[in-house]
């Protein structure tokens, strides 16, 4: 004989859980607010960032810079100045881009390395020569000239010093020959402490002192810059 399934009696009262209709979860509505917060923000720094990007080119300024080294005493050629694009900076005083072929030719007043600004301070006033001078470089060791103090344009008088094994002038006796000369450029100083000082001269006086300065016989005395 085959049992009968009896049927469970479905709960009722007040314990029975109620089944909702559906199960779709609310929609928040914070969520999507949030999102256009985010939205927001990132449009205000997209914004900003691109109005910082136009002032920052409207402030650049195209100025001259060196396109290779040059050193002291050199005329600039074309070929030694370029264009760079810089921001504006009021410690900085690079000449600017429209001056580029009034510097060509003239003569530098200390040496130049390739990439730096070229400023008014690093050239000498003029060519440094006139119509009846010409250019002599002096080897000048330490104590034979002003320590520090020699710059382009000042006056000096190279002195010729006694030979080794002659005797030292007196005071009061006569005076040891002396050329009259106008600074063009000092080199920057060695490791033993020389420098280089191209010397403008009369075209009588090149050759003279340019004999001497072989011989390591020349001493610079600048003479007052009031004169």
């Amino acid at each position: 004989m085959e049992a009968t399934a009896q049927a469970v009696p479905r709960p009722t009262g007040p314990d029975r859980p109620e089944l909702p209709i559906t199960t779709a979860p609310p929609i928040k509505r914070e969520r999507r607010w949030s999102v256009v917060a985010l939205c927001i923000v990132l449009a205000v720094i997209c914004a900003l960032t691109a109005a910082w990007a136009v002032n920052s080119a409207s402030d650049r300024t195209r100025v001259l810079a060196l396109a290779r080294d040059v050193p002291a005493g050199q005329a600039l050629t074309s070929a030694d100045v370029t264009v760079a694009d810089v921001s504006a900076d009021a410690a900085l005083s690079p000449l600017p881009a429209t001056d580029k072929s009034s510097v060509v030719g003239k003569r530098t007043a200390v040496d130049l390395r390739k990439g730096g600004l070229l400023l008014a301070s690093h050239l000498a006033p003029g060519s440094g020569l006139g119509d009846d001078q010409e250019q002599v470089g002096v080897q000048i060791k330490r104590g034979m000239a002003p320590a520090g103090t020699l710059a382009p344009g000042d006056k000096v008088k190279a002195v010729t010093t006694p030979a080794e094994g002659d005797d030292l002038p007196k005071t009061g006796g006569t005076a040891p020959e002396s050329i009259d000369a106008t600074v063009i450029s000092v080199s920057r100083p060695d490791a033993s402490g020389t420098v280089v000082v191209n010397l403008a001269v009369g075209t009588d006086e090149g050759p003279i002192l340019a004999t001497r300065a072989a011989l390591n016989r020349v001493a610079l005395v600048r003479e007052p810059r009031s004169n």
